[in-house]
């Protein structure tokens, strides 16, 4: 018989509420029980619960506690993947998984035992510094230390500190420039069948894709002119092997790096897994020829979780700090988003406790700090810049060829996978916003800790007082920035301007934003989300404002020019005392440096052109940014127009050669694929370039595998209506639904709806930003349990990747039109005189978002089902989003309900005439 934990367990879900009692209480019992009695419960004994924030929001009784087994997961297993459900646990720890839910506090009560008695067993391979972990925490009350520490034995020896544990990263010679290699196309197809393995099916899309991706590691023919590919390969071509054959043959030939871009984390993970058939795990002196890269907010920051763990958090934080050092013990790569962290460990502490343990604002003191030689980050980067192949994303991509501390490292060979994501990513980085929390942020890296802030935020001053001792001019100017930084919003700013009372000159600007932008809405949303309105015909009062606050600004910026200045003369002329750390430490400081100057500059110019003409190449708009009525940001917005024309610029004029590849790299309407549009959104145009451009068509049957059902009689802004619609076809499809929503407080309230209903009927419902669970769990979850079905918004349309069963239905609530923002009237108001004008924009972007919600549902040659629209007025013209062949179909929830249980090709189209109409 299975060993238990001898202590009461609870188990709540949408169904309903079970406590079990422990074992000797009359043998240990199961029992149905009402949500106030659980709450009863909770508070009279410690009880077993799996995802204490999920059963207090199933109870409705936020202030739950109890003994979560996946923190003593997390402490036992760090490190180790477990999916944070019943059957997930189970699956983790080789036990029997759950039947229903009533045998699920059984489980809790194994699962526990199971875990407790890997803490005794000579297998236990997390054991190093486990005792000495266990001590703190006792120290901060964790419920689990009680339990634990009977099986736990202290070591014969003291344990070392983390910090002493972990391995220092070396230093090693540049990289030479890369051999000037060309490949021939019969050797990328020989390298292709060696990565896809001898007996492989030969796919003729792909050694097409492959042979043609190989033509951008080329030499380059002129200064500026790099090759550019744009690759559109339909889903099941096998792109990733594709391109990563020629890349793979051309680093072993020229020595040099080749940069794989992702837009979403999933795919990242994809590439690591697929790149291993390229490459081994380590070369013959140790290095990886293959490392993931990210931006830093990403990674553990050793010096920030120093100062949790001695102080700097309290209460639940502190337990957090802990076990996410026990993590860091083990982990890989220390990267907290994505990386070998559970997702969910963050969500069970509820505030942004990991955030704080990462390098969000690029306060790093480089060589200053006393982990510098074990930073995960400064390892990453080093790795990568010894790479044959780095995996990225589109966004540190750009930042790093747009600032990157070594220009030799910079990417010059790059592949972007997910290449429609392209536009969206550089929209991001190269834009600029001065808000009250962008301009705070600034203020705490110019002037440190203030008051009663916490956390080892260091100011300029203490950054660099070995330099401001040594060079007087140096000193003079950090101490006129930190004198200057005075003017930017401090703690409280929000407040301040609620009641009219703001202090210095950019809280004094944001107020006039404030009160304009509100004066201005027109939306309705007086109770709702945040507002926005343009720069035009702007108040006096406001535009005076805008002067005074760039009168600041300078003030600010000059100081930094001038350190800056002083930091390269001390470089040269270098001190005795100036040691290879400390010049380290100094070129940091000038890297972090330069990052502000051009911010401050950035604000500056938006700030000038307030009140005067606008700037054709930019959008300019004021916002009130507000979430479930409450303000919490503030500011002055600028977009470029095409802000394909900075990343020409910065990323691919010094690039030799860049591929952008997708399943949806064109729109395609009634006359086929629009290269021209591709083309336009590549940035080549701007180097008066005229890429490449090649396509292969995915070899999926979708004709006999997936239907589009456009159901016609589900009215808009029917709630009622939209939840039944989604409640009938979860239990038609039998769960493995993926629900797309385009607005939050629809997806909410239809959640709310149906799922108490859905699961009474087995068939579990998750959702984004009502589940308190993050969006990669939320997946594995649902990738997990073929009957569950989850709800979500944009995040889901792009990054889930669910092969099989778990996915065989997708259902969006309605035709996913732009929202009408300010900067999209600019851009569209700008492609009127383009071909297909404004409407055809906006169709560009529809079509778009369809293809890619389309996209997650047939992953395999396998899998099948139906793609459904809520939309009673489905655009025809919109119809060529979906693969060629795919029946579309249009028909009534009823006619819908019969044809997703019955599963696809199980009946007859329905009749040609279903498919014509246009009814807008």
């Amino acid at each position: 018989m299975t060993a238990t934990l001898p202590l009461p367990a609870l188990h709540a879900s949408h169904a309903g509420t079970w406590l079990r009692d422990a074992p000797q209480v009359a043998g240990g019992s199961t029992r149905g029980c009402s949500k106030g009695e659980a709450v009863m419960a909770a508070a009279d004994t410690p009880l077993l619960l799996l995802n204490a924030p999920l059963v207090a929001s199933r109870l409705g009784y936020p202030d739950l506690s109890g003994l979560d087994l996946l923190e003593l997961f997390a402490f036992v297993h760090p490190a180790k993947f477990c999916v944070p459900t019943p059957k997930g646990l189970a699956h983790a720890l080789g036990l029997e998984e759950p039947a229903s839910d009533d045998a699920v506090p059984l489980l809790l009560q194994r699962a526990g035992a199971a875990l407790i008695a890997r803490c005794e067993s000579a297998e236990w391979t997390e054991r190093e510094g486990a005792w000495s972990s266990l001590q703190s925490l006792a120290r901060l009350r964790w419920p689990w230390v009680q339990v634990l520490s009977p099986h736990i034995r202290q070591p014969e020896r003291a344990e070392k500190w983390l910090f002493a544990r972990l391995p220092e990263w070396e230093e090693a010679p540049e990289r030479a420039q890369p051999q000037q290699v060309l490949l021939d196309e019969l050797e990328v197809e020989g390298q292709l069948e060696r990565l896809t393995g001898e007996g492989a099916e030969r796919r003729e899309g792909q050694r097409q894709f492959s042979r043609g991706a190989g033509s951008v590691f080329a030499p380059r023919d002129r200064n500026k002119r790099p090759h550019v590919l744009l690759a559109q390969a339909g889903t099941g071509i096998g792109k990733t092997l594709g391109y990563l054959a020629p890349a793979s043959l051309w680093a072993e030939r020229s020595g040099g790096t080749v940069w794989v871009s992702t837009y979403t984390k999933n795919l990242q993970r994809q590439l690591r897994q697929e790149s291993t058939r390229a490459w081994p795990a380590a070369r013959p002196d140790g290095s990886p020829p293959v490392v993931v890269r990210k931006g830093r907010e990403n990674y553990l920051c050793l010096l920030n979780l120093e100062d949790a763990l001695q102080g700097g958090f309290s209460g639940r934080p502190a337990v957090l700090a802990q076990l996410v050092a026990r993590w860091a013990a083990y982990s890989s790569d220390g990267d907290m988003i994505g990386g070998d962290l559970p997702g969910w460990l963050g969500t069970l502490f509820r505030k942004r406790g990991i955030a704080a343990l990462t390098d969000q604002r690029g306060e790093c003191v480089y060589a200053g700090c006393p982990h510098y030689r074990k930073c995960f980050i400064e390892r990453s980067a080093r790795a990568a810049a010894q790479a044959d192949l780095v995996i990225a994303n589109h966004a540190l991509v750009m930042v790093n060829a747009a600032r990157g501390r070594d220009l030799a490292s910079r990417p010059t060979r790059i592949v972007f996978d997910e290449g429609h994501h392209v536009f969206d990513a550089a929209d991001s980085i190269f834009a600029a916003a001065l808000t009250g929390n962008e301009a705070i942020e600034l203020r705490r890296w110019i002037v440190g800790p203030e008051r009663t802030s916490r956390g080892r935020r260091r100011g300029l001053a203490a950054r660099l007082a070995d330099v401001a001792s040594y060079d007087e001019a140096g000193g003079e100017a950090i101490e006129a920035a930190v004198e200057a930084a005075q003017a930017l919003p401090s703690e409280g700013w929000l407040g301040r301007l609620a009641e009219a009372m703001p202090a210095g000159p950019v809280e004094a600007l944001l107020a006039e934003v404030r009160t304009t932008t509100y004066a201005r809405d027109e939306s309705g949303q007086e109770a709702g989300y945040g507002i926005e309105t343009e720069t035009a015909q702007l108040p006096d009062e406001l535009v005076e404002a805008a002067g005074l606050a760039a009168q600041a600004l300078a003030a600010i910026r000059q100081p930094l020019l001038k350190l800056g200045g002083r930091l390269e003369a001390v470089l040269e002329d270098a001190p005795d005392w100036l040691d290879g750390q400390g010049r380290a430490r100094i070129e940091g400081a000038r890297h972090s440096l330069a990052w502000r100057i051009d911010l401050l500059a950035a604000w500056e110019a938006l700030l000038a052109r307030l009140g005067g003409p606008a700037d054709p190449d930019f959008v300019d708009w004021l916002a009130v940014d507000r979430n479930d009525s409450r303000e919490f940001d503030m500011g002055i917005h600028r977009h470029w127009l095409d802000p394909m024309k900075p990343f020409a610029k910065v990323v691919l004029e010094p690039a030799h050669g860049v591929m952008l590849t997708s399943a949806t790299l064109t729109d395609r309407d009634e006359s086929g694929p629009d290269w021209p549009g591709a083309i336009a959104r590549s940035g080549a145009p701007h180097l008066d370039l005229v890429p490449r451009t090649a396509q292969s068509d995915s070899p999926f049957d979708y004709a006999s595998r997936a239907e589009v059902l456009i159901v016609t009689d589900i009215k808009r802004g029917d709630i009622a209506g939209l939840a039944g619609a989604y409640s009938r076809l979860i239990e038609a499809s039998d769960g493995g639904v993926l629900g797309l929503f385009t607005a939050i407080r629809r997806m909410r309230a239809v959640h709310g709806r149906i799922a108490d209903r859905l699961a009474r009927a087995g068939l579990p419902l998750y959702a984004q930003h009502v589940d308190p669970i993050d969006t990669g769990t939320l997946t594995d979850i649902f990738r997990d349990d073929p009957r569950a079905s989850l709800l979500g918004t944009d995040a889901l349309r792009d990054g889930v990747d669910v092969p099989g069963r778990s996915l065989r239905c997708v259902v969006m609530e309605s035709t996913p039109w732009p929202r009408p923002t300010i900067l999209h009237r600019a851009r569209r108001a700008a492609a009127a005189a383009q071909p297909g004008g404004a409407k055809g924009f906006d169709d560009r972007i529809i079509r778009s978002r369809l293809a890619q919600a389309f996209g997650r549902l047939i992953r395999s040659r396998e899998d099948s089902g139906h793609f459904v629209v809520l939309s009673p007025a489905f655009p025809t013209r919109l119809l060529s989003a979906f693969p060629p062949g795919a029946p579309v179909i249009r028909l009534t929830l009823e006619q819908a309900l019969q044809r997703v249980a019955q599963g696809v090709g199980a009946q007859p189209m329905i009749g040609a005439a279903q498919l014509e109409a246009d009814t807008q």
